[in-house]
């Protein structure tokens, strides 16, 4: 298996990310031109924005898929995960303006209005605002600037910016069950998966004290 992901690793070391900034948008775009052309149905705004919110959250649940797979099979995705982040926050930005500009035509005592009385709104704006720092600093001159620990902290946010993303998701269906469900069962399991490793890591130093003790 580790001769495996070195081979792997070895071929997507080879693999420019900068693709990833010119394909991901791709599919926005094609949504965009077929609601413009009325091609979506009834409703194409509204096809529009959930297409743009469940693209946008698909490509966060893939940036918080690199480390668990990095750490069960050793193959790394790692290089690919700036660009994934940075086309995830297009995403999720794209799906707001749309509802901001096309959907409530920029009114804003009504958009706040809205805000404020639906929860759905109040939490997928959160996890929007939570997402604009870590697009920001997604550069090489943010890391040394701000130092690995601090950029480092920042991009924790990104737990923040899934599970809201989940939860939004599942409050704007109304239904428990379906897409929204399995979305926020993913996001829970990898949310998971990182509390029990930032349990074990705080445990680990507290167990070498006692042996040495």
């Amino acid at each position: 298996m580790a001769i495996t992901a070195q081979t792997i690793n070895g071929r997507l070391r080879r693999i420019p990310a900068w693709p990833l900034y010119v394909l991901l948008p791709i599919p926005g775009l094609v949504t965009f031109y077929f609601a413009a052309t009325n091609q979506l149905g009834a409703d194409p705004l509204q096809v529009l924005e959930h297409e743009l919110g469940e693209r946008g959250l698909q490509l966060i649940i893939l940036t918080l898929l690199v480390s668990p797979i990095r750490r069960w099979t050793g193959v790394s995705f790692l290089k690919f995960r700036r660009a994934l982040g940075v086309m995830a926050f297009v995403y999720v930005f794209a799906h707001m303006l749309t509802w901001v500009i096309l959907d409530r035509g920029l009114i804003w005592s009504e958009i706040w209005a809205e805000i404020v009385k639906r929860p759905y709104i109040l939490v997928g704006t959160v996890g929007l605002i939570a997402m604009i720092p870590m697009a920001v600093t997604s550069n090489n001159l943010s890391v040394r600037r701000l130092g690995a620990l601090l950029w480092n902290r920042i991009h924790k946010l990104a737990y923040l910016v899934a599970a809201a993303g989940a939860i939004h998701y599942i409050l704007i269906s109304k239904v428990w069950q379906g897409e929204p469900v399995v979305y926020g069962a993913i996001v829970a399991a990898l949310l998971g998966v990182r509390g029990f490793w930032a349990l074990r890591k705080k445990r680990r130093p507290a167990r070498l004290k006692r042996t040495r003790a």
